[in-house]
Order: C-alpha cells, then structure tokens, then sequence
C-alpha cells in the first residue's frame, strides 16, 4: 500500500462574514483538512516524521494508544501503512473487544492495525507511564520490538512536523506579524507548541482546549514540547479553557446550532469535537470586543469531520 503525495502547501482562504467585518477582524482559513484524504490535517504533519524516525531506526512496527474514535489511531494506521510499517493500536474499553467495530476502528484494522483493548485503569496506568522502561519492555514482551507514540502522537518531532503551519502561513501571508493571531484546537498540544515556535516576531499562537479540567496540564505539556524540540520556552502562546463545549467529544446544541449555521453561510462544515469549538470561540471573542480592531486571526482547519458522528455517550478518542 503506498500512500499518495500531501497537498502541501495547505490552502489558506479568507472568510467574508459581516459579523467578523464589524469588529474588525479578518478571518482566515489554513485548510490542514485538505492535506491528504486518509491522512488528513496535524496527522499528517505531525505522524510522518515520527514514522520517517522510526524506519531510520530499524523499527518495522509502531504502537499507540487511544479511545474508539480516536483520529490518531485511525490516521496512525494508514500512515504506517503507506510507509511500510506494521501497527498495534491500544484501545481504551475492554467492553469493545467483542463488539462490532464502530466506523472508525473498522477502518484502522482495514488498514492493518493490530487492534488490543485495554479496560480503562489500564490505560491510564499505561499513558502515564509510557516512557518508563518498565512499560516500554511489557509492551515489547507482548508486542514485539516497536516505535512507541504517546496518545494523540505529541512529542518533539511532531511539534517541529506543525512548525511547518507557520513557515507556510509566512509565505502566503508576507506582512505575518504583530496583528496576527494563528488559532487552533488544542488536544494534546503538539500542533500549537509547533505553530508557537514557528512564528515570526509579533504573531500570536492560541490554542483552543477541547478537553475539559485541562487548565495547567496542556500548559505543563506544551512547555514540556518547547523544552524537549527547541530547547527553550517560548511567550508567544497561550491556551482558552473556556470553550471545550463540556469537554472531549461533548457537542452541546448549542455548538451544533453555529456550525450548521456557518456551513449554510460558508459552505465549509467544520469538525465538531475539536475545529467547531475554536471557530465558535473566535466569533464569540470578536463579538465581545476580545480581539483587537485590525486584527487578522488564522484558524488552523486540523481535520475534517467525521463521515458518521459519535454516540452521545462515546467521548473517548484523541
């Protein structure tokens, strides 16, 4: 299975939408949906050099972890695929070990991912300790010899992949600079401490949380990255926990209601669990008098919506 060449750059397109024009503020949008159909989006830019790093390595065989709708698990799978390589996903809910494959897990294991469910104590216990050797060795006993990625695929060579949003964003924006703010929804933190330390003087990072109770943690993990890829903090970022809808995977009516109504506006119908919550945040912040007159703000489109939507009561994934 060979895995198609990325649309790179990622379109940028402007929004004309009168409520931004009366605060002032410019809208753009850098289209990482469109970067590749089985790939798409931060996947792309962040799993390829890891899965580069991990054939230089010898490794014939990467594992991760995530929830049942997890983009990364799905993405991972076809990735590796396409870059030879073997798969393992480890699956939170030993409950799903039986059932019949939801939309997205059918799609890993057609890609060939090894799929291993795992009840939920046992994945926390593994998240967290993932980079102890202990784990590492229980992994390769069970396993076999792997690259292993952390839930949602952050670390260093996958902050410095998203680096390349904004080395983009500067050739197709020239003047990108002190009234410019780059948005984009925050998961784990790897595509924002990417975009951070790739601006130039002026410009501003904001990230959205999609996840709920995540204040303090996505900052620790985010200067975790900068310190780790780079070497150094950067001040150019920061991370909204206000606008998470109820946390990972909660779509309130609400949520819903704006991104059928920007969709009808637009014709561009936002990813709900992640790109719908910073695009509503954006309009809210403007509408409030939040972003500054002249202000140009880029979101960052990370992926594209699902085929199918999630059951209400389904809000693991990464």
């Amino acid at each position: 299975m060979s895995l198609p060449s990325p649309t790179l750059p990622s379109p940028l397109s402007r929004v004309a939408d009168e409520r931004l024009a009366d605060a002032g503020v410019e809208l753009w949008l850098k289209r990482d949906d469109l970067i590749h159909a089985t790939v798409p989006g931060n996947k792309w830019r962040k799993l390829i050099p890891n899965l580069d790093a991990a054939r230089a390595a010898g490794h014939t065989r990467v594992l991760t972890l995530g929830g049942a709708y997890s983009n990364h698990v799905r993405a991972l799978a076809a990735a590796a695929a396409g870059r030879g390589l073997e798969s393992v996903g480890i699956i939170r809910g030993d409950e799903l070990a039986d059932a019949p494959r939801n939309w997205s897990l059918a799609r890993a294991e057609a890609a060939g991912m090894r799929l291993a469910f795992v009840d939920r104590a046992g994945y926390r216990r593994l998240r967290a300790s993932l980079h102890e050797p202990a784990t590492r060795r229980e992994l390769t006993d069970r396993f076999g010899p792997c690259a292993v990625l952390p839930e949602g695929g952050s670390n260093a060579p996958a902050a410095h992949g998203a680096a390349a949003v904004a080395a983009e964003l500067a050739t197709q924006l020239p003047d990108l600079g002190h009234r410019d703010l780059v948005c984009c929804a925050v998961g784990t933190g790897g595509t924002l401490a990417g975009i951070a330390a790739g601006l130039p003087p002026g410009a501003r990072a904001l990230g959205v949380a999609a996840l709920r109770g995540a204040a303090g943690y996505l900052e620790r993990e985010i200067a975790g990255l900068h310190a780790a890829g780079w070497g150094r903090a950067f001040d150019n970022w920061s991370v909204d926990h206000t606008a998470h809808g109820g946390g990972y995977g909660r779509v309130p009516p609400e949520l819903a209601s704006f991104a059928e109504d920007f969709t009808e506006r637009h014709g561009i119908r936002p990813e709900l669990r992640y790109v719908a919550k910073a695009l509503r945040h954006l309009y809210a912040a403007a509408a409030a008098g939040e972003l500054p007159r002249g202000s140009r703000v880029t979101l960052v489109v990370t992926g594209p919506p699902d085929p199918e939507p999630a059951p209400a009561a389904a809000v693991d994934g990464s």
